[in-house]
């Protein structure tokens, strides 16, 4: 997948909504599939956790079956 594609469409750091939408999930399903994983990078402000593309990527490439 090409990043430079999306990150037209995207902010460098995207919440959990905007995450799930990259990803084409449901935002219910990252919460229960992807962002329990200690695997995953996040950024947080605050109390706010927050993704780059480039760690969603990697997190699902490296999950792949």
């Amino acid at each position: 997948m090409s990043i430079n594609m999306a990150t037209k469409e995207y902010p460098y750091l995207l919440t959990r909504e905007q995450a799930s939408d990259f990803l084409g999930i449901d935002p219910k399903s990252f919460d229960k599939y992807i962002r329990p994983h200690e695997e995953l990078d996040r950024f947080m402000i605050g109390k706010r956790e927050r993704y780059t593309m480039k760690s969603l990527i990697h997190f699902i490439e490296k999950h792949s079956v």
